[in-house]
């Protein structure tokens, strides 16, 4: 993958990825077992774009934090959703947050009980709900506690799986009828 649109050095290639798009990648190919290859094209010089340096230094610190959910994650079998992608190691499931809704997170068919949650990058233990439907965190700050990318670990009783197939079939419908 490169880091804008060209696979070398192209001074008029300003197309740049964003920090968030570039973590993104990252979880999605730890999600399936991948490993993800990030090129940056150097200037003639043998110098670094600044713009590539600018990302790299956002995206450094987050993996400082987040790391665990990349290095050491097992092929995770859940594709996630638009604002929402996973990485597991044994009974932990990440959920990584692409877009922070503030008070509360929901996310459907997790079939495993959850014993506890917390903010990856702080350690907090956060309040949750578990329904056979889905698993809703709440009492969040309003503001993301991570950039570009906010990580919960939610530990489970044994290795996570989610079957979003369930909750299609089985949640009760209000007000559908005939």
């Amino acid at each position: 993958m490169t880091m804008n649109e060209s696979w070398g050095y192209q001074h008029a290639d300003d197309d740049w990825k964003s920090t968030k798009t570039i973590v993104r990648n990252l979880i999605e190919c730890a999600n399936g077992g991948g490993n993800y290859l990030l090129n940056i094209g150097p200037k003639a010089d043998g110098s670094i774009p600044e713009e590539s340096v600018r990302i790299l230094s956002e995206v450094g610190p987050w993996m400082a934090r987040n790391g665990e959910t990349i290095y050491t994650s097992e092929a995770c079998d859940d594709r996630g959703a638009d604002y929402v992608n996973f990485t597991r190691k044994g009974n932990t499931l990440y959920a990584h947050i692409y877009f922070w809704p503030g008070d509360y997170i929901a996310f459907s068919g997790l079939m495993t009980k959850v014993k506890s949650a917390r903010l990856l990058a702080t350690g907090q233990p956060v309040q949750f709900e578990q329904s056979p439907f889905r698993v809703k965190i709440t009492g969040l700050p309003k503001d993301p506690p991570d950039h570009p990318v906010t990580t919960f670990a939610i530990e489970c009783e044994s290795e996570p799986r989610r079957d979003t197939d369930y909750v299609r079939i089985n949640r009760p419908r209000e007000g559908v009828g005939i």
